[in-house]
Protein backbone atom coordinates (compact mmCIF):
# COMPACT_ATOMS: atom_id res chain seq x y z
CA UNK A 1 0.00 0.00 0.00
CA UNK A 2 1.36 3.35 -0.95
CA UNK A 3 -0.31 5.11 2.03
CA UNK A 4 1.53 8.67 1.03
CA UNK A 5 -0.88 8.57 -1.81
CA UNK A 6 -3.99 8.91 0.43
CA UNK A 7 -2.64 11.72 2.21
CA UNK A 8 -3.89 15.41 1.38
CA UNK A 9 -1.12 17.31 3.27
CA UNK A 10 -3.25 19.78 4.89
CA UNK A 11 -2.35 23.60 6.62
CA UNK A 12 -5.68 25.60 7.08
CA UNK A 13 -5.06 27.65 10.20
CA UNK A 14 -5.75 31.03 9.93
CA UNK A 15 -1.89 32.57 10.60
CA UNK A 16 -0.33 30.13 8.24
CA UNK A 17 2.06 31.85 6.51
CA UNK A 18 3.97 32.12 3.48
CA UNK A 19 7.18 30.10 4.18
CA UNK A 20 4.77 27.52 6.27
CA UNK A 21 2.62 26.97 3.10
CA UNK A 22 5.67 26.56 1.04
CA UNK A 23 7.37 24.39 3.92
CA UNK A 24 3.76 22.07 3.17
CA UNK A 25 4.92 21.67 -0.72
CA UNK A 26 8.21 20.61 -0.11
CA UNK A 27 7.27 18.29 2.46
CA UNK A 28 3.93 17.02 0.01
CA UNK A 29 7.31 16.86 -2.66
CA UNK A 30 9.06 14.65 -1.27
CA UNK A 31 6.67 12.25 0.46
CA UNK A 32 4.62 12.81 -2.84
CA UNK A 33 1.24 13.25 -0.96
CA UNK A 34 -2.15 13.29 -3.22
CA UNK A 35 -2.17 17.13 -2.99
CA UNK A 36 -1.47 19.85 -0.41
CA UNK A 37 -4.87 21.76 1.18
CA UNK A 38 -5.13 24.88 1.85
CA UNK A 39 -6.98 28.65 2.00
CA UNK A 40 -7.96 30.05 -1.41
CA UNK A 41 -5.49 32.64 -0.75
CA UNK A 42 -2.58 30.03 -1.32
CA UNK A 43 -3.55 28.48 -3.53
CA UNK A 44 -1.41 30.35 -6.61
CA UNK A 45 1.69 29.93 -4.41
CA UNK A 46 1.14 26.22 -4.16
CA UNK A 47 0.40 25.91 -8.03
CA UNK A 48 3.80 27.40 -8.72
CA UNK A 49 6.16 24.97 -5.99
CA UNK A 50 4.11 21.98 -7.70
CA UNK A 51 3.46 22.81 -11.24
CA UNK A 52 5.87 19.93 -12.60
CA UNK A 53 4.70 17.18 -9.93
CA UNK A 54 2.24 14.75 -9.41
CA UNK A 55 1.07 16.48 -6.10
CA UNK A 56 -2.44 18.50 -6.74
CA UNK A 57 -3.53 21.50 -5.30
CA UNK A 58 -6.89 21.50 -2.93
CA UNK A 59 -8.47 24.53 -1.75
CA UNK A 60 -11.34 24.76 0.40
CA UNK A 61 -14.48 26.54 -0.43
CA UNK A 62 -17.37 27.84 2.02
CA UNK A 63 -15.24 27.26 4.79
CA UNK A 64 -15.22 26.53 7.10
CA UNK A 65 -18.93 27.06 8.01
CA UNK A 66 -20.71 26.60 4.41
CA UNK A 67 -23.23 29.20 5.12
CA UNK A 68 -22.67 31.70 2.52
CA UNK A 69 -24.15 31.19 -0.60
CA UNK A 70 -24.12 29.48 -3.74
CA UNK A 71 -22.82 31.54 -6.18
CA UNK A 72 -20.91 32.88 -3.09
CA UNK A 73 -18.88 29.31 -3.28
CA UNK A 74 -19.04 28.78 -7.10
CA UNK A 75 -17.37 32.04 -7.11
CA UNK A 76 -14.64 30.65 -5.13
CA UNK A 77 -14.20 27.38 -6.64
CA UNK A 78 -13.56 29.54 -10.08
CA UNK A 79 -11.04 31.37 -8.37
CA UNK A 80 -9.09 28.44 -7.28
CA UNK A 81 -9.36 26.36 -10.32
CA UNK A 82 -8.37 29.50 -12.36
CA UNK A 83 -5.50 29.68 -9.68
CA UNK A 84 -4.39 26.26 -10.17
CA UNK A 85 -6.28 23.71 -7.54
CA UNK A 86 -7.73 20.67 -9.16
CA UNK A 87 -9.25 19.69 -6.54
CA UNK A 88 -11.79 21.74 -4.40
CA UNK A 89 -13.14 20.11 -0.95
CA UNK A 90 -16.53 22.51 -0.05
CA UNK A 91 -18.86 22.73 2.82
CA UNK A 92 -22.10 22.04 2.87
CA UNK A 93 -24.48 24.62 4.21
CA UNK A 94 -25.35 22.17 7.87
CA UNK A 95 -28.58 24.50 8.29
CA UNK A 96 -30.23 23.99 4.92
CA UNK A 97 -29.83 20.02 5.88
CA UNK A 98 -30.86 20.38 9.74
CA UNK A 99 -34.07 22.53 8.18
CA UNK A 100 -35.01 20.06 5.72
CA UNK A 101 -34.16 22.20 2.72
CA UNK A 102 -32.63 19.56 0.64
CA UNK A 103 -33.37 21.00 -2.60
CA UNK A 104 -31.04 23.99 -1.41
CA UNK A 105 -29.07 21.47 -0.51
CA UNK A 106 -28.59 19.95 -3.51
CA UNK A 107 -28.47 22.89 -6.23
CA UNK A 108 -25.73 24.11 -3.34
CA UNK A 109 -23.48 21.13 -4.41
CA UNK A 110 -24.29 21.18 -8.13
CA UNK A 111 -23.26 24.83 -8.38
CA UNK A 112 -20.02 24.15 -6.81
CA UNK A 113 -19.81 20.90 -9.68
CA UNK A 114 -20.60 23.30 -12.10
CA UNK A 115 -17.34 25.45 -11.27
CA UNK A 116 -15.75 22.40 -10.89
CA UNK A 117 -16.45 20.43 -14.59
CA UNK A 118 -16.85 24.49 -16.51
CA UNK A 119 -13.57 24.36 -17.62
CA UNK A 120 -11.96 20.93 -19.63
CA UNK A 121 -8.74 22.13 -19.64
CA UNK A 122 -8.79 23.09 -15.78
CA UNK A 123 -11.62 20.65 -14.43
CA UNK A 124 -11.17 20.10 -10.89
CA UNK A 125 -12.55 17.25 -8.66
CA UNK A 126 -14.96 17.83 -6.00
CA UNK A 127 -15.38 16.43 -2.28
CA UNK A 128 -18.51 17.29 -0.07
CA UNK A 129 -17.37 18.22 3.61
CA UNK A 130 -20.66 17.07 5.25
CA UNK A 131 -19.54 18.19 8.87
CA UNK A 132 -20.84 14.80 10.44
CA UNK A 133 -20.17 15.78 13.90
CA UNK A 134 -23.17 18.03 13.27
CA UNK A 135 -25.41 15.89 12.00
CA UNK A 136 -27.62 12.79 12.80
CA UNK A 137 -26.71 9.69 10.94
CA UNK A 138 -29.93 9.74 9.03
CA UNK A 139 -29.00 12.95 7.67
CA UNK A 140 -25.64 11.92 7.19
CA UNK A 141 -26.95 9.15 4.72
CA UNK A 142 -29.18 11.77 3.37
CA UNK A 143 -26.67 14.06 2.11
CA UNK A 144 -24.33 11.42 1.25
CA UNK A 145 -26.68 10.36 -0.86
CA UNK A 146 -27.32 13.69 -2.59
CA UNK A 147 -23.90 14.56 -3.24
CA UNK A 148 -23.41 10.70 -5.09
CA UNK A 149 -26.90 11.22 -7.24
CA UNK A 150 -25.27 14.97 -7.82
CA UNK A 151 -22.12 13.00 -9.58
CA UNK A 152 -19.19 14.60 -7.01
CA UNK A 153 -16.41 12.68 -6.66
CA UNK A 154 -15.92 11.97 -2.53
CA UNK A 155 -17.61 12.56 0.14
CA UNK A 156 -15.24 14.06 3.30
CA UNK A 157 -16.15 14.05 6.93
CA UNK A 158 -15.37 17.52 8.58
CA UNK A 159 -13.73 20.76 8.19
CA UNK A 160 -11.58 19.88 11.43
CA UNK A 161 -12.52 23.33 12.78
CA UNK A 162 -16.00 22.52 14.72
CA UNK A 163 -16.84 20.15 17.28
CA UNK A 164 -15.39 16.72 16.20
CA UNK A 165 -13.72 14.80 13.45
CA UNK A 166 -13.59 12.33 11.23
CA UNK A 167 -14.52 8.45 13.41
CA UNK A 168 -14.60 5.24 12.49
CA UNK A 169 -18.00 5.08 12.63
CA UNK A 170 -18.83 8.03 10.30
CA UNK A 171 -16.56 6.36 8.01
CA UNK A 172 -18.09 3.21 7.42
CA UNK A 173 -21.43 4.46 7.50
CA UNK A 174 -20.30 6.99 4.49
CA UNK A 175 -18.82 4.22 2.22
CA UNK A 176 -21.96 1.98 3.27
CA UNK A 177 -24.23 5.15 1.96
CA UNK A 178 -22.23 5.96 -1.69
CA UNK A 179 -21.15 2.28 -2.41
CA UNK A 180 -17.94 1.88 -3.87
CA UNK A 181 -17.88 4.22 -6.91
CA UNK A 182 -16.32 7.99 -5.67
CA UNK A 183 -14.47 8.39 -2.71
CA UNK A 184 -14.44 8.74 1.22
CA UNK A 185 -12.01 11.44 2.58
CA UNK A 186 -11.81 10.95 6.49
CA UNK A 187 -10.52 14.50 7.99
CA UNK A 188 -9.87 15.78 11.65
CA UNK A 189 -8.46 14.64 13.92
CA UNK A 190 -5.69 12.40 11.97
CA UNK A 191 -2.28 12.13 13.64
CA UNK A 192 -0.88 8.74 13.48
CA UNK A 193 0.11 6.23 10.80
CA UNK A 194 -2.55 3.55 13.35
CA UNK A 195 -5.44 6.52 12.72
CA UNK A 196 -4.68 6.35 9.22
CA UNK A 197 -5.07 2.43 8.89
CA UNK A 198 -8.27 2.69 10.79
CA UNK A 199 -9.66 5.15 8.37
CA UNK A 200 -8.45 3.18 5.51
CA UNK A 201 -10.10 -0.06 6.84
CA UNK A 202 -13.31 1.70 7.87
CA UNK A 203 -13.01 2.92 3.91
CA UNK A 204 -11.69 5.76 3.30
CA UNK A 205 -9.87 6.58 0.22
CA UNK A 206 -8.23 9.25 1.04
CA UNK A 207 -6.99 11.19 4.41
CA UNK A 208 -7.00 15.29 5.07
CA UNK A 209 -4.18 15.79 7.55
CA UNK A 210 -1.86 17.84 8.94
CA UNK A 211 0.23 15.53 10.21
CA UNK A 212 1.61 13.47 6.90
CA UNK A 213 5.30 13.33 7.76
CA UNK A 214 4.21 12.25 11.18
CA UNK A 215 2.06 9.29 9.88
CA UNK A 216 4.82 8.33 7.30
CA UNK A 217 6.97 7.83 10.13
CA UNK A 218 10.03 9.42 8.64
CA UNK A 219 12.15 12.43 9.33
CA UNK A 220 11.96 15.34 6.66
CA UNK A 221 15.61 15.23 5.95
CA UNK A 222 15.58 11.82 5.38
CA UNK A 223 14.68 9.86 1.96
CA UNK A 224 10.89 8.34 2.20
CA UNK A 225 9.96 5.37 0.03
CA UNK A 226 6.41 5.88 0.46
CA UNK A 227 5.69 2.54 0.60
CA UNK A 228 3.58 1.01 3.38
Amino acid sequence: MELNRYIDHTLLKPDASKAQIEKLCTEALQYQFASVCVNLCWTRVCAEVLEKSDVKVCTVVGFPLGATTTLAKMFEADQAIEAGAREIDMVINVGAVKSNLLDFVRSDIKGVLESCRRNRRKQALLKVIIEACLLTDDEKRTVCQIAKEVGVDFVKTSTGFSSGGATIADVRLMRATVGPDIGVKAAGGIRSRSDAMAMIEAGATRLGTSGGVAIMGADINKPASGTY
